[in-house]
């Protein structure tokens, strides 16, 4: 329902508009017939000259040529309406003479003229010759030129460009659908200066006539004075030049704005910035100009009869923007070298390793999700992804390596994909606009929206509008936006595959870091263990969400440990007692309660038994039917536990302790598993069931 109102809504939009722009077209055309009231005519002439401002300011912001497409079109109903002015002005001028009332036609006489005798009108009507003169002759013909150059260039170089975007999609470098977006923009393209080679033949046509009216204003307007009202030859002359003069520069002023639209927009061809930008970077790449301006600006300033109260604080000016700008590019220059010199350190040799190595974490984005990652649109994944980084270190104790972000054109567009060196373990659809609503649990209300299901914990969820947001936070829902639902999978992610994440470059990097505080920690135990062990480990840990931020205390319980066995099984284990506050927290409630399921002696037992050495570590092997039993079992405790509120940990000794999580580790994959020596004396353990198996 909410769909069809916003398109009803658009409809209602686009369709008053078009009724708006036919009405001001017959308008236009009926200013050539019927009479103006000369408030209505200052309205009028107001308006064309904010809209000739706002043209030329939406071409200077512009930065394609094809985001103001409309220009060739508006070009000409801009012409037309300045015309039809123009009549309207010289029907008032020619029947009202002196009483003429139209305030902006004066004031631009005035500001022109000036004085009333002749002198004024003499210097008026040359200032106007002037610039009707720049805008015909420089202006104008360089615009018609140059769109004409453009048009032919465009026309004959769209064959070469569309066999270009051919040979890159048979090479597979863009899709079909970015293919066929760049054929329809080099069409458009084509079609634009096609139009614009036209349409700046308006504007040349325009100057002409406007002038050709300036001229009948004149000569008619002394006929009809002296004739008709009466006047004398002085009245008639100082009414009807000051008079045509301020009508041809009302109308001619925003044509020359116009004007110089059209040659910017055909000139900046070449540019994929704005006017602005291109001034301010082109003009700052030398230094030694502004330099050399100085130095002329001075040698000028002592010569006689130059100002030099002028030209020695542009001097000035001169040499202070060459000094600054020298100032910066040195820093620029230093910054880049030493950049280069970084890159040339860290970079492996070609000859050494051709291929390179894969990333340890990256998120590919479908084309349709760039934006999330777009600087000029706010970036909010990226900054999302900074906190994931920040985040784990704190929790997990985990460094996580730059996560790479990058654009795959061979997911679908509104698709991602998490990879961690280089295989996927993660994937996921966003609807752009759209909020992940999820039912986090006795939830009843209905909300209306399209069912999918949540990546990062595969629960049943809804894509739903902005206007049903505000409804669904109310009634109990978890509201997500499309950066949250990425950033929280992610961090899943990196949770569950921590293990594979920590390398031993990333575990070397952890040992010299801490070597500068703990130097005697550090050398304790690579007298022990190698990189490798202490990497095993720490990957052990990790692999059951045990943070190994606290590294001080893994090391030393490695030190002590590592002299009896290297076996990563028993060392894990070791580790996990010295963290038993950590651990034993971590899992209890507020009330320092551990609420725990206990499995039945005889059945710990056939576990222990069932161990078997393998070159993975130890691993239970229990048999089939009795593995079966034990996971139906293990599953059936867990639901009871669960229907009274709690998700229960198991508890059990310290041999068997591997062996059960090992057992379950593909059926329930979120079960944790605590042996007795993790438990400290402060929390209390609060029996939740056994687990039994029947025979």
């Amino acid at each position: 329902m909410a769909d069809v109102q916003s398109v009803l809504s658009n409809s209602f939009l686009r369709h008053r508009t078009d009724v708006l722009v036919a009405v001001g077209v017959v308008a236009v055309v009926m200013m050539l017939i019927i009479p103006l009231p000369t408030v209505l005519l200052d309205t009028f002439m107001a308006l064309n000259l904010v809209l000739s401002l706002l043209v030329i300011l939406i071409v200077l912001y512009t930065r394609n040529a094809l985001e103001f497409s409309v220009f060739p079109t508006m070009l000409l109903v801009v012409t037309v309406y300045g015309l039809a002015l123009n009549v309207s002005s010289t029907r008032l001028i020619l029947a009202q003479g002196a009483d003429f009332g139209g305030q902006i036609v004066r004031a631009f006489s005035t500001f022109v003229v000036g004085t009333e005798a002749a002198e004024g009108l003499v210097i008026g009507l040359i200032i106007f010759i002037i610039i009707i003169a720049v805008q015909f002759i420089v202006i104008t013909k360089g615009a018609t030129r140059v769109a004409e150059v453009a048009a032919r260039f465009t026309l004959d170089s769209l064959p070469a460009k569309q066999m270009a975007i051919e040979a890159e999609y048979n090479s597979g470098a863009i899709t079909e659908e970015e293919a066929s977006r760049k054929k329809t923009d080099l069409e458009r393209e084509a079609d634009f200066y096609g139009a614009m080679d036209g349409a700046s033949k308006f504007v040349s046509g325009n100057v002409k006539v406007g002038l050709l009216i300036t001229v009948v204003n004149i000569v008619g307007g002394m006929i009809v004075g002296m004739t008709i009202h009466g006047e004398s030859f002085d009245m008639a002359l100082n009414t009807y030049i000051s008079l045509a003069i301020g009508d041809g520069l009302v109308t001619q002023f925003p044509a020359l704005i116009i004007s110089t639209a059209t040659g910017l927009i055909v000139t900046r061809a070449i540019s994929d910035a704005t006017f602005g930008e291109d001034v301010t970077r082109q003009f700052s790449t030398q230094a030694r100009i502004y330099w050399i301006a100085a130095g002329f600006l001075f040698v000028l300033a002592i010569l006689p009869g130059f100002p030099w109260y002028v030209l020695v604080p542009m001097g000035l000016l001169s040499a202070y923007l060459g000094l600054s700008l020298g100032r910066q590019q040195l820093i620029d220059a230093e910054r880049t070298t030493a950049e280069q010199k970084q890159a040339k350190s860290a970079e492996t040799p070609a000859e050494i390793s051709p291929v390179a190595p894969l990333d340890p974490i990256s998120l590919e984005l479908g084309y349709g999700l760039v934006p999330l990652v777009d600087k000029d649109k706010g970036a909010e994944l990226l900054d999302r992804v900074t906190r994931i980084r920040r985040e784990t270190a704190l929790d997990l104790g985990l460094v996580v390596p730059r996560i790479r972000i990058i654009d795959n054109m061979r997911l679908d567009p509104s698709e991602y994909c998490i990879k961690i060196r280089g295989v996927e373990v993660g994937r996921g659809v966003i609807r752009m606009g759209r909020y992940l609503c999820i039912n986090p649990g006795g939830v009843r209300e209905e909300i209306p929206g399209d069912e999918t299901v949540d990546p990062a914990f595969g629960l049943p969820a809804l894509w739903i509008t902005e206007e049903h947001r505000e409804q669904a936070e109310r009634a109990g829902f978890t509201v997500v936006d499309s950066p949250s639902i990425i950033a929280t999978h992610l961090t899943e992610v990196i949770k569950r595959n921590g293990a594979e994440i920590l390398g031993r470059q990333e575990v070397k990097g952890i040992l010299e870091a801490l070597r500068r505080d703990y130097p005697a920690v550090v050398e304790d135990l690579q007298s022990v263990l190698t990189l490798g062990d202490v990497q095993k480990v720490l990957q052990g840990l990790l692999r059951e969400q045990v943070s190994i931020r606290n590294i001080v205390a893994i090391l030393e319980a490695l030190s002590d440990y590592g002299n009896v066995t290297k076996e990563t099984g028993f060392l894990v284990e070791k580790v996990r007692q010295s963290l038993k506050r950590q651990i034993s927290l971590q899992y209890a409630g507020d009330d320092k309660t551990l609420r725990a399921l206990t499995i039945e002696p005889g059945l710990e037992q056939r576990i222990i038994e069932s161990r078997v050495e393998t070159s993975g570590g130890v691993l239970p092997a229990l048999p089939p039917e009795v593995q079966r039993k034990w996971i139906t079992a293990l599953r059936n405790a867990i639901k009871s536990a669960q229907d009274r509120g709690v998700f229960p940990i198991v508890l059990c000794s310290e041999a068997a302790r591997p062996l059960v999580k090992a057992s379950a580790a593909r059926d329930v994959t979120e079960l944790v598993v605590l042996s007795v020596p993790e438990i400290i004396p402060e929390v209390r353990v609060e029996s939740m069931g056994e687990i039994q198996i029947e025979e």
